[in-house]
């Protein structure tokens, strides 16, 4: 016993000569510092009680995440509601892009406010009017041509999976519009793509439906962030005889080994088009694992079908004129800007705080976030 109270005070003796060391307390504080600053850390310092309590909130904030989820459904009964309202105005769009109505001159009135516009003088003004005057095909032009090429031309989302092949069969597209699903059926939106009498396919209507998901996953309810595209499904193009521009042929020579017979084979190749944009990739279900590849390409497509939806459709005149990709890109450029004052501002501290050893280093590329 007396030699195991011996060995406690020796122990308790260093202990206290260890606790005194200024060095020690240092690295002690800056370790439980550390624990401290990081939440999982903290958490796992906590009491138990305290622990339980935290449970409870984790329950609340999942029944939030549920009626959060409710939000959205109501939201998309508002936009099937307001959807409606816009019909007659966009109808209208179309009745003028396509050339079958003429727009009064009270409806064609507008007045801009850039400077160079108000400020252009009336001769020039005089001899723009006379030349469209002495062009007949200006005169006898119907519509607003080429108003949907355009714009897709105009949208770099959509540009980098436009061929030259397909622009012939787009210009005969005549109004995009986004129809939202019923009530009664599950959260979706379909695009419609109206074409006049073409060369090409017989159908009048190409369709491409969203279907989305407004309620958190059971397995992680905190992610829950409003609805989300789950699937999309297209439609059959049908083509008239030689005419698909998604497939190319391709024709292969084989020789027989034993009797030495040449034949021909024909195979039909997938080929780049925009129109593809109607045979998406399917999702797999649940118990397959989808490549990368597929991944990105289905996330790209639900992007598309989003800034259709919410972008090209409502604003196509902007996207036309370009005023919407302007806007989008000032955005851009200022963000930019102010990267790389902040970048310039890093390296001059860094000169600064070593003047015996000038070294500049090459500006680091700042933190960028995928919406």
């Amino acid at each position: 016993m007396e030699g195991n109270k011996n060995a406690k005070e020796k122990k308790d003796k260093l202990t206290d000569q260890i606790m005194q060391n200024p060095q020690v307390l240092a690295a002690l504080q800056e370790r439980l510092d550390s624990v401290s600053q990081t939440p999982s850390g903290y958490i796992e310092m906590l009491p138990k009680a305290v622990k339980r309590r935290i449970n409870a909130l984790k329950q609340l904030q999942e029944k939030c995440a549920h009626i959060e989820a409710k939000f959205y459904e109501e939201v998309h009964e508002l936009e099937r509601k307001y959807a409606a309202l816009y019909e007659p105005l966009f109808e209208n769009r179309r009745e003028i892009v396509t050339g079958n109505v003429e727009p009064t001159d009270a409806e064609c009135e507008w007045h801009s406010d850039a400077e160079d516009e108000d400020k252009l003088a009336a001769d020039v003004k005089n001899k723009v009017t006379l030349s469209e005057k002495e062009d007949p095909e200006a005169e006898n032009t119907k519509g607003i041509p080429d108003f949907w090429l355009t714009i897709f031309r105009n949208v770099d989302m959509i540009n980098i999976s436009l061929q030259e092949y397909d622009e012939p069969i787009l210009r005969h597209l005549e109004d995009v519009k986004v129809k939202f699903s019923d009530p009664c059926q599950q959260m979706a939106f379909t695009l419609e793509f109206h074409f006049g009498p073409n060369d090409f396919f017989t159908n009048s209507v190409l369709t491409k439906t969203y279907k989305m998901k407004s309620e958190p996953d059971s397995t992680d309810p905190f992610s829950f962030e409003g609805p989300e595209i789950v699937d999309c499904e297209g439609c059959t193009i049908y083509w008239k005889k030689g005419k698909n521009i998604t497939v190319k042929t391709i024709k292969k020579k084989q020789k027989h080994k034993g009797r030495g017979t040449v034949r021909t084979i024909t195979k039909h190749v997938p080929k780049d088009s925009f129109f593809n944009f109607f045979s998406p990739v399917k999702v797999s279900g649940e118990s397959e694992e989808m490549d990368e590849d597929t991944e990105n390409s289905l996330a790209a497509d639900f992007e598309l079908g989003h800034f259709f939806r919410e972008r090209i459709v409502p604003r196509a005149v902007l996207y036309f004129t370009g005023a919407a990709i302007e806007d989008e890109e000032s955005f851009e450029e200022g963000e930019e800007g102010e990267e790389e004052e902040m970048e310039g501002e890093e390296e001059v501290e860094e000169e600064e705080d070593e003047p015996g050893n000038i070294k500049k280093e090459p500006a680091q590329p700042a933190e960028c976030k995928q919406q």
